[in-house]
């Protein structure tokens, strides 16, 4: 998978102010900015990113993604 189509597969089922990828088409890294974080918990806002996935993580489409969520006040906060 690269990351122009996971980033498609995630901006399609979460709204993303900002999204940036790093990875070697296995093992990735993201920043993501949604909205959808505002109130949520870190577990919980991870939870709405891999739903976004489907099984592609059981089907091992992709093997492993870390990430930072923000809200897009966290995310002003960060410069």
């Amino acid at each position: 998978m690269t990351a122009d189509q996971l980033k498609e597969i995630i901006s399609a089922g979460l709204p993303c102010e900002h999204l940036a990828l790093e990875g070697d088409g296995r093992h990735w890294f993201a920043t993501i900015v949604s909205a959808s974080f505002e109130g949520q918990r870190l577990v919980q806002r991870q939870r709405l990113v891999y739903a976004t996935l489907g099984n592609r993580m059981a089907t091992d489409e992709v093997h492993a993604l870390s990430m930072k969520t923000f809200t897009p006040a966290e995310w002003a906060n960060q410069a």
